[in-house]
């Protein structure tokens, strides 16, 4: 295919005149000029008057079409080679320096500055700066930045990636003596409930040619804005060194951040030199203590918690992988309101605004870092190991130069994150060293190989010995996983590190655990008694685990596991070689629109105190069940095979709307220890929780229609489904009927057909167009089907289940937009959203 390029050219904005005191992080991504195509655009004087104008953040795969002919690892997406440009006045006093901060581009970006290459960065998934100088700005005229973003290896991660600078980019203006880019560490040593310590490491550079006295202050501002705290700290620096510089401070009576209290302090740091400020940075912390004990699994604040978390992929669907944080909200308040406390960001760093939301939610984070480290892995075909070829070669071909740097930089970045509670140096890596994988015994023949259900067969001494005996790899894990721990411990040592370890039984004796102060489980929960007799000792959890009750039966049942990451919390796109029309994996508990799924309400059942109750449908005859007249319930036909479902929930409907006759088998999803199941006003049974191994209350119902009702023994939980007529209209829902007019904030509009009476069709589709007038933009479309092929960016989609999905942003001007939603044969659908606080 076609390479593109990228060019980055800094907008003009304001000229900085010599001043003092440093702004904070200006943002820096209005009014990029953007091409993608083979050209050399590096150069000042280069001619971008044509070129496309957008902000940033900005993804310019997913403004492609789908195609079978590309990978369906990465969603049947392209990528190229593309470059952005921007111009900046910025005129540097000689005392002041500037730093251009990337929060993430994908990926192989080169940056100049008036024709001067500043740096290659090869990782999509992590920050990275350059300093500016004023040796390196054009005297009298603007400057010029430009960047080529190469992602002409398309299919080189797991799993869809985005091409582009799909992150924040900002700039900071300083002077010469300040706190470097992510220069202050809060730390919290000590927590109570009367008093806690506050611990703040300053990094203070002098880039003077002459050494400086100066003093360091922080105020700690409260969850309410009033300062609690505060110290000082003098210095000197000789002349181009730079020194961390500590304090410690108290704060009496402190109000602890959790999940159910995510209460959020900032530390105000300046540098003072006689009394004015020459550098101020703002910090925003949690005051929390995190534990992780062998026996007894998690402790925040020194109570147990039970880690109830899904795993995400960055994209967000519609809008790939430039996510607004308005979409990541929406996504994750849901996911929250289900019972989910802890996210792992699979398989790679998340983005800063991600983390703030986190921090905001109260949402505990795992921070991953890598997918692959020393050896790569085959993108299409997952843990095949068959073959990788120039498209899908990924960070593996850079690591062993910048993993490091990466690492760090990531660290220091997200140190400060109260909802960062682990580091996870990697994911299922065992598997790509030779050896390890026969080692583990999963594989042999006489296992069966089916790692999810079947136990390790063989004893760790016996693994040891086959690790020990194999030829040696070029590169040995446990040397590897020590580095990447020890690189971590270097910058934090307040999180505990772990990795997602798919073969377990090899990891525990490899060394590979030694490295971790907690050991993750991939799809390994069989192996939990297994650690329990022979690791006692290593704190252990689930960190991949399918969206099923079984898995979390596991956890309950056993205290030292912390809890788990179900795979996942939302749909992605990717990891579907094979499947077209299919562009990504239908296992998340919500789709890629953000609509809830059966496994969602289930897992909400099962992680919720508040009553709760879902059903769903399906044909006897289509289904996993029987009617055991004898017994008068609906059974499995194969028993116990509950205990065997993986990713994808099995086929259930949201509706109830069927044929005369036909045997129904209707589902609930409660925690509620009794219901009664209601057809047009008459009873048909009650049924007991303690009936149905599986927690699933299941009735077999001769259909007619009307109105199916379910409800609990006390009443406090109702879920009722009604039978639909015709398509009559349709029904327009915004979760947010205003929006900042800063030309990022969003709205999500769903459409639903109804019928004549409002109740939800759900069993016709048709395609739905949007148009939108005013100050916003419609940025993409979708229904949660990854089976519809159509672009996202568009103004027209196929309802799926009857609805779909349209996300509207807002320009930079105020006022009112109106949203219109058309469909063949129905009346329009009209809502307005206000841009502005008019």
């Amino acid at each position: 295919m076609q390479s593109t390029y990228l060019v980055l050219v800094i907008a003009s904005i304001a000229c900085w005149q010599c001043s003092a005191i440093a702004t904070e992080s200006i943002d820096f991504n209005r009014d990029w000029r953007f091409r993608l195509g083979e050209l050399d655009a590096a150069a000042p004087d280069f001619a971008d008057d044509a070129w496309r104008v957008l902000d940033l953040p900005h993804d310019w795969s997913v403004e492609s079409s789908f195609s079978e002919g590309l990978e369906g690892c990465t969603g049947y997406l392209p990528g190229g080679v593309g470059w952005y440009r921007k111009t900046l006045d910025l005129d540097l006093g000689e005392d002041q320096v500037a730093y251009l901060c990337f929060d993430g581009v994908y990926n192989r970006s080169r940056v100049w500055l008036n024709g001067q290459e500043l740096g290659f960065h090869p990782y999509g998934y992590s920050p990275f700066h350059y300093e500016i100088t004023s040796e390196l700005l054009r005297p009298g005229a603007p400057s010029v930045v430009a960047v080529r973003v190469d992602h002409s290896r398309y299919a080189d991660s797991r799993w869809y990636t985005g091409s582009g600078i799909y992150r924040d980019v900002k700039l900071r203006v300083c002077n010469r003596l300040h706190a470097p880019v992510d220069g202050v560490y809060v730390t919290t040593p000590k927590v109570g409930e009367s008093d806690a310590t506050v611990a703040i490491e300053t990094t203070v550079r002098n880039a003077y040619v002459s050494p400086k006295s100066f003093r360091v202050v922080t105020r700690v501002v409260g969850p309410n804005g009033e300062v609690v705290s505060s110290g000082s700290t003098d210095g000197t620096l000789n002349a181009n060194s730079e020194h961390v510089f500590s304090q410690t401070i108290s704060v009496q009576l402190p109000r602890l951040w959790s999940p159910r209290t995510p209460e959020l302090y900032t530390a105000q740091t300046s540098i003072e030199v006689a009394g004015e400020t020459l550098d101020r940075r703002t910090t925003r912390f949690g005051i929390r203590s995190i534990r992780f004990d062998a026996d007894r699994g998690f402790f925040l604040n020194g109570e147990s918690l039970r880690i109830q978390g899904v795993c995400l992929h960055h994209d967000g669907g519609a809008v790939g992988a430039a996510v607004p944080a308005a979409v990541w909200r929406r996504r994750l308040l849901a996911l929250k309101e289900g019972g989910c406390n802890a996210v792992r960001s699979a398989h790679n760093p998340p983005s800063p605004e991600f983390l703030d939301l986190c921090d905001e939610l109260g949402l505990l984070v795992q921070d991953e870092f890598y997918d692959e480290w020393d050896y790569p892995k085959d993108k299409r075909l997952n843990m095949q190991e068959k073959s990788v070829d120039p498209i899908t070669r990924g960070h593996h071909d850079h690591f062993q130069e910048w993993a490091e740097r990466d690492l760090k930089a990531t660290v220091l970045r997200d140190r400060n994150h109260p909802c960062v509670f682990q580091w996870s140096i990697g994911n299922e890596i065992e598997w790509t060293y030779p050896g390890y994988r026969t080692a583990s015994g999963y594989f042999d023949a006489d296992a069966g190989g089916n790692y999810f259900w079947d136990p390790p067969r063989i004893e760790p001494e016996e693994v040891r010995r086959r690790i020990e005996t194999a030829d040696p790899p070029e590169y040995i894990l446990a040397e590897t996983a020590k580095r990447l721990a020890a690189w971590t411990r270097e910058l934090d040592r307040t999180r505990p590190i772990t990795a997602n370890c798919i073969l377990p039984s090899v990891s525990h004796v490899s060394g590979y655990a030694d490295a971790l102060d907690l050991v993750g489980y991939s799809y390994r929960r069989v192996v939990y008694d297994y650690a329990q007799r022979h690791f006692p000792d290593k704190p252990i959890m689930g960190t991949e685990n399918l969206g099923q009750w079984h898995e979390w039966k596991a956890v309950l049942e056993r205290p030292r596991v912390a809890g788990v990451f179900l795979w996942t919390g939302v749909d992605y796109l990717g990891e579907a070689n094979g499947r077209w029309p299919q562009k990504g994996l239908r296992c998340g508990l919500l789709d890629t629109a953000g609509f809830t799924k059966p496994s969602y309400h289930m897992m909400k059942s099962l992680w919720t105190s508040e009553p709760c109750v879902y059903l769903a449908t399906s044909l006897l005859s289509e289904s996993d069940y029987q009617l055991d007249e004898a017994a008068g319930r609906v059974t499995e036909k194969s028993p116990g095979a509950w205990q065997q479902r993986t990713w994808e929930w099995h086929a259930v409907n949201r509706h109830w709307n069927y044929a005369a006759g036909e045997t129904v088998v209707v589902e609930a999803y409660a925690n509620a220890d009794r219901l009664e199941l209601l057809l047009n006003g008459r009873s048909l049974g009650v049924q007991s929780l303690s009936d149905f191994p599986d927690r699933i209350f299941k009735w077999a119902v001769p259909f007619e229609p009307g109105e199916l009702v379910v409800t609990s023994a006390s009443g406090a939980a109702r879920d009722a489904l009604r039978t639909a007529g015709p398509p009559a209209r349709m029904k327009l829902e915004i979760d947010r009927g205003r929006i900042a007019p800063d030309g990022r904030d969003v709205a999500h509009v769903v459409a639903q057909i109804t019928d004549e009476k409002g109740v939800p069709v759900r069993t016709s589709d048709r395609e739905v167009s949007f148009r939108v007038d005013g100050p916003a933009q419609l940025i993409g479309v979708d229904n949660g089907s990854l089976t519809t092929i159509e672009s996202f960016q568009s103004d027209r989609v196929p309802t799926h289940q009857g609805r779909c999905l349209g996300i509207v942003r807002s320009t930079r001007s105020a006022g009112e937009v109106t949203f219109r939603a058309s469909t063949e044969g129905l009346p329009d659908a009209v809502a307005v959203i206000r841009v502005g606080d008019d």
